[in-house]
């Protein structure tokens, strides 16, 4: 059989500097990806509790004013989740 040879790969300064380059920004991107995902499951996490809370606090609710009232706060805590969770994102991305 014949047999193939192969050179070998340029080692210049400009290569090892690119590759060190493309490694760094590709630790940044799952850096980066990684701390916005855990945004995302906190986020889940409060609108979730949210809901329980919004819940728990309507079938306790002793008239239709603080049932109401319940249901609003329930909203608000879901409103702030998202919120807070998209200021987070874009600092985030933002800084990387």
């Amino acid at each position: 059989m014949e047999e193939i040879k192969h050179s070998p790969p340029l080692n210049t300064s400009k290569t090892t500097a690119a590759n060190r380059e493309q490694q760094a920004s590709a630790v940044s991107r799952i850096r980066r990806d990684c701390l916005a995902f855990g945004v995302s499951l906190r986020e889940g996490l409060r609108y979730v509790k949210a809901i329980f809370v919004g819940q728990a606090k309507r079938l306790t609710a002793r008239n239709e004013q603080e049932a109401t009232r319940a249901e609003l706060r329930a909203q608000k805590m879901q409103v702030e989740a998202a919120d807070e969770a998209e200021d987070t994102k874009k600092r985030i991305y933002k800084s990387m």
